[in-house]
Formats: C-alpha cells, sequence, structure tokens
C-alpha cells in the first residue's frame, strides 16, 4: 500500500494544494459576509435569510469539504514521510493547521448564530476575526517554502 501511495504522491500533494486553495477562498469570504449580515440586516428579513443561505452553502459546500480533504491528504503526506519532525517548520504549520482549523470551527459557530438570529457580534469584531486566516496562512507558507528554521 505504502508503494502505492508513494507512487502517487505528487496526485496527493496536487489535491491538498487544490483543497487548501478552496478552504483558504472560503476562510477569506465567509467572515465578510459575516461583517455584512451583521451591519445590513435585520433578524428575520428578506436579506437576512440571503445572508443564511449564502453563508450556509459556502462552509457546508466548498469549505468543510475542502478541510476534510486537506486533513486527509496532509495526513497521508505525513504517512509518506513529507514531515522532518525535528525541524520547527513542520510544529508552525502543524500548529498553523490547527489553529486554522479552530478558526473554522468558531466560523461555523457564528454561522448557526446567525441562523438562530442570536449574533451578538458587531462587523468590527468579523472585520479583526478576518485577518486571522490571513495571519495563519503567511506562517503556513513561509514554513513550508522557506523553512526558516
Amino acid at each position: 500500500m505504502i508503494d502505492l501511495l508513494n507512487g502517487i504522491y505528487p496526485w496527493i500533494k496536487a489535491l491538498h494544494v487544490m483543497a487548501v486553495i478552496a478552504w483558504m477562498a472560503g476562510m477569506f469570504y465567509l467572515p465578510r459576509l459575516f461583517v455584512y449580515h451583521a451591519e445590513r440586516a435585520s433578524i428575520g428579513s428578506e436579506l437576512d435569510r440571503t445572508f443564511q443561505i449564502m453563508e450556509m452553502k459556502l462552509l457546508k459546500i466548498i469549505m468543510n469539504p475542502a478541510m476534510i480533504v486537506v486533513w486527509i491528504t496532509g495526513l497521508m503526506m505525513i504517512g509518506l514521510g513529507a514531515f522532518d519532525w525535528g525541524a520547527g517548520w513542520a510544529w508552525i504549520k502543524i500548529i498553523s493547521v490547527l489553529l486554522m482549523s479552530g478558526a473554522h470551527g468558531w466560523m461555523a459557530a457564528r454561522r448557526k448564530e446567525f441562523a438562530a438570529g442570536t449574533n451578538t457580534r458587531s462587523g468590527r469584531t468579523y472585520r479583526l476575526f478576518n485577518e486571522m486566516p490571513t495571519v495563519l496562512m503567511v506562517f503556513i507558507v513561509v514554513a513550508v517554502v522557506v523553512r526558516p528554521f
């Protein structure tokens, strides 16, 4: 089985990169939807319902599957020896991916609050939060590409 996986490693890596792109697109866009939802839509309004549909579909159709593929392919690459566990860059990436997954979970919880009409956070909160995926992405890309440690 390992020989088969080693043979398709470039395909696993390509799928991983494509899933990361899809996941990150959602991680950048969902907080922006939350900003506009919090600032412009009244609970129960047609705009509120439109934002809820957009947020739900982005999360469930794009972000959740992409994150799952990222984790599966990432773990496959780890299993094939793609990580040097003695190097700092590997730990920076793993910690950053765990934080990114936590941010994903936080956004999923906020989507449920919007759906229930119980959001108490301002657009400013979501604007500030929107920076977290960008910062984590910088850490991940630098750790993997530059490998400074």
